[in-house]
């Protein structure tokens, strides 16, 4: 079966343009509760948004979803989307509901579904759940209808959660520290967490009013950290996504480091440590060939999968290692989370620069990453990976690099986007096989 509403990571969209509709999001809630009405207990799922304008009419249409198939609904407010997993888990909920799309601007939406065990859904959840996006629903009688309940404490739930996974016998007493929360969901938690650690918190996108959730701050756009963080002579930054599940880091000399980084920086750590499980890191095609050398002159093993933090997730599972992530920041620890955590990842840098007494300038670049450039191509429709003329110019562009680089071209999974990705030693090749690629798709597109 064709995916029509399911992408890489749950549904997404422009709000009030299919399938971000609250008709729609209505639908989801009907199709997702029956699914997961399994039993005769009473049914709950626990619902977490970032700080949207649109959050308010998704949530809305959700409940009325849910509860109209017998569902009970947990409303948590304005959360990160691993507090929303770890909730679903702790609360013994039968599904989870993170409404964001979160990097994307204000504008776009999306909705993304957890499992009672706090993973999110495999594919064949998904696909069950878009057969029943095309049926009727079964509504319940009306003394079955589901109630819906707001919670006041999830907050500090999530806090206390992040806390416990930084050592017992570390504080962060003086460090300076800036977070930049992308006046998204982690706004009211993540600069509580740190100062409850012990660090001066100097925060950074910590107002949002509907509209400027990810608007030049936040993982996607570090230069006010990069600034403030030179400016206030901290020791680090830390810059979140709109719904906290991805972290990019400045460290204090004001360098932007990405997540190949932080996931060597972590697994090294551990392996030092004796806490790293499975051999090696697992991460996708997208990651650098700069940690795949890295790891293995430590002896240690990159396992790659397909882009998307499920599938990095998937492939830790597999292999029983407990450290993966992707480049843009998704940073997964098993020891600690079901899905990327990016204020828990961060609290894992911290310790390492705690428990090692290193400056993050001295301690974040674990290794030189090879020359890497990637370029979007935006279409409008068709199918323009299926056209001759590109597949000949990207089969071209393998040979060339065959042994000296790696290329990635694919679709976004989000967005109308064709990402074409090549690395390798030779910079000034690099670029000219992208640029090639890149107009060969922008032909076929045109």
């Amino acid at each position: 079966m064709a995916r029509k509403f399911f992408g890489t990571d749950g549904i997404r969209g422009l709000t009030n343009k299919a399938p971000m509709t609250a008709d729609i999001a209505l639908k989801v809630g009907q199709a997702a509760g029956a699914h997961f009405v399994r039993g005769d207990h009473r049914h709950r799922v626990v619902i977490g948004k970032d700080t949207r304008l649109s959050g308010y009419m998704m949530e809305s249409a959700l409940v009325a979803g849910f509860t109209s198939v017998g569902m009970d609904v947990v409303l948590l407010g304005p959360m990160p989307t691993p507090a929303v997993a770890m909730l679903t888990r702790s609360m013994r909920a039968d599904l989870g509901v993170m409404i964001s799309a979160s990097h994307n601007p204000f504008h776009d939406n999306g909705i993304k579904l957890f499992g009672p065990d706090g993973f999110k859904l495999s594919d064949e959840d998904e696909l069950a759940i878009e057969a029943l996006l095309g049926t009727q629903a079964e509504l319940v009688e009306a003394n079955r209808i589901g109630r819906a309940k707001r919670i006041d404490d999830a907050r500090g739930r999530y806090v206390h959660f992040a806390k416990s996974t930084f050592p017992e016998k570390l504080r962060l007493d003086g460090l300076k520290i800036v977070i930049d929360c992308a006046n998204g969901a982690a706004y009211h938690v993540a600069p509580d967490a740190l100062w409850e650690l012990g660090a001066e918190v100097i925060q950074l996108g910590v107002q949002p009013n509907g509209t400027n959730i990810n608007d030049e701050c936040g993982s996607t756009h570090p230069q006010l950290l990069q600034e403030t963080v030179v400016a206030s002579g901290a020791d680090i930054g830390l810059a979140l996504d709109g719904d906290a599940d991805r972290l990019i880091v400045v460290d204090d000399s004001g360098k932007v480091i990405d997540g190949d980084q932080l996931m060597a920086l972590i697994a090294l750590d551990q392996q030092r440590q004796g806490l790293l499980r499975g051999g090696g890191v697992v991460a996708t095609v997208m990651s650098n060939l700069g940690l795949e050398r890295k790891l293995e002159a430590e002896g240690l093993a990159l396992h790659r999968t397909k882009v998307g933090d499920r599938y990095v997730l998937e492939g830790m599972r597999e292999r029983g290692c407990n450290v993966g992530g992707e480049q843009s920041g998704h940073i997964i620890l098993t020891d600690h989370a079901t899905t990327g955590d990016g204020l828990v990842a961060g609290l894992q840098i911290l310790a390492a620069m705690v428990g090692q007494d290193r400056r993050a300038s001295d301690l974040l670049a674990q290794f030189e990453p090879v020359p890497q450039l990637l370029r979007n191509v935006r279409f409008k429709a068709g199918a323009p990976l299926e056209a001759e003329a590109v597949k000949a110019c990207i089969a071209d562009a393998e040979k060339q690099l065959d042994g000296r680089g790696r290329l990635v071209i694919r679709r976004s999974g989000t967005e109308p986007l064709i990402r074409v990705m090549a690395e390798g030693d030779d910079e000034a090749e690099v670029e000219a096989v992208v640029a090639r690629i890149c107009a060969a798709v922008e032909e076929a597109a045109a």
